[in-house]
């Protein structure tokens, strides 16, 4: 059972599935007992899979952090608002979202870059999106082609179906 404390019952959640019911599953998993929660996650931010069913923000287990494939889209908040859903239950459980090619979400800031250029083409041109996989914006959404940031993920996580402000995105699965 997740518990909103009454000082922070106001905050949005920054991950909003919109086609979801047979288009995206809610896995269960177990954040990665090594994450060592240096930077905060927010419910959308991108997640690789460790070993077994642990998950990490993706860009944070060994190796080439743009190689890491992108496993889902995290459900909870870990340190991110002050709020961290993990440590209040007591236990490492978390939830990750696995989009199929069908499935929409609407992305809030601040799990997604703001600062990158967010260009919804409105022709039909795909435009993917990847994770930041290194630095202070890792697991945020960015679309490709972003520099400046950190490394991106080798492999895309989404494509982006609309800007909807400039603190507000729709993303879709990959085709």
């Amino acid at each position: 059972m997740l518990r909103t404390r009454i000082a922070t019952s106001y905050i949005k959640r920054t991950i909003r599935p919109l086609y979801s019911a047979t288009q995206a599953t809610p896995k269960s998993v177990f954040l990665d007992s090594d994450w060592d929660r240096a930077i905060d996650i927010y419910p959308g931010m991108v997640f690789a899979r460790t070993t077994g069913e642990n998950v990490s923000l993706i860009g944070a287990t060994n190796g080439t952090p743009a190689n890491e494939v992108p496993y889902g889209l995290g459900a909870l908040y870990v340190g991110g608002d002050g709020i961290d859903e993990v440590l209040d239950s007591g236990i490492n459980a978390f939830s990750v979202w696995v989009m199929s090619p069908d499935a929409e979400f609407e992305i809030l800031a601040p799990a997604f870059d703001t600062g990158s250029t967010w260009t919804d083409p409105g022709n039909g041109t795909e435009v993917l999106v990847h994770a930041i996989a290194t630095g202070a914006y890792q697991g945020k959404l960015a679309p490709a082609g972003q520099t400046g940031r950190g490394t991106l993920s080798t492999a895309p996580v989404a494509r982006l179906i609309k800007v909807n402000s400039a603190t507000k995105i729709t993303i879709g699965g990959l085709r």
